[in-house]
């Protein structure tokens, strides 16, 4: 992941970011409206990450998540805002985002979270081209099938598409079949060691997840919480 598109309509805080990802030897793709992000992308394919503003003109930054992450399962997307109410990191992440960063940010704090969410895009690259050319890899677990090729679930046959966060998620809990496991290892096997931000974002991202493999999402029978600890997969 080394081109990202940086969506932000404050011009100082947007060549505050592309200054500091040019440093870090990435290329980067500048917007200050959603509509002009979404040209952007399709005029710019190769784009793996995207770091977008909420609060915006016209378009804002949850409605143009949801259009890109339902367009392309697998890009990173990092969220910014001025508001850090728990309710909007939750509503970020619920519909799709990777992450969620709070302004005013540190240019540490940055950097960490875009290496964290280029490592995740580039574990999935390296998958996607260890599988290239061989049968596909499945993992079965009961009724659910996880394609490591096509990087989907089938749940008795039928395909249930995750995001890149999802799908590592459960390739977590497919190698490790009713094995408690603790939300700092969650978080660790998913966004790598040392992410900046709170073991919360795993809390999140197990909602999502029921709420697609779940025949009941309210009274999960597979995705089960392991109370003061973290999360169990039965089949």
């Amino acid at each position: 992941m080394r081109k990202v598109l940086v969506l932000e309509d404050e011009e100082n805080i947007r060549s505050f970011v592309v200054i500091n990802l040019k440093r870090a030897g990435y290329t980067t793709i500048e917007a200050g409206a959603g509509e002009d992000a979404l040209a952007a992308l399709k005029e710019n394919p190769d784009v793996k990450g995207a770091l977008l503003d909420i609060m915006l003109p016209g378009m804002d930054g949850f409605s143009l998540c949801e259009t890109i992450r339902h367009g392309d399962p697998y890009i990173g997307i990092i969220m910014a805002s001025a508001k850090g109410q728990e309710s909007d990191k939750i509503r970020g992440l619920s519909i799709g985002a990777d992450d969620y960063i709070t302004k005013p940010f540190s240019v540490s704090e940055l950097m960490a979270r875009v290496e964290a969410l280029a490592r995740r895009v580039r574990r999935s690259a390296t998958a996607d081209d260890e599988q290239a050319g061989s049968e596909p890899d499945q993992l079965v677990s009961g009724p659910f099938v996880l394609d490591e090729k096509s990087r989907v679930l089938y749940k008795s046959g039928k395909p249930i598409d995750l995001t890149q966060v999802e799908f590592q998620i459960m390739e977590l809990f497919f190698r490790n079949p009713g094995t408690a496991l603790v939300r700092e290892k969650i978080l660790e096997g998913v966004w790598g060691k040392g992410y900046f931000g709170d073991v919360k974002i795993v809390d999140v991202n197990i909602r999502r997840l029921r709420m697609k493999v779940e025949d009941e999402p309210s009274s999960p029978q597979h995705i089960l919480t392991v109370w003061g600890y973290g999360y169990r997969w039965n089949a």
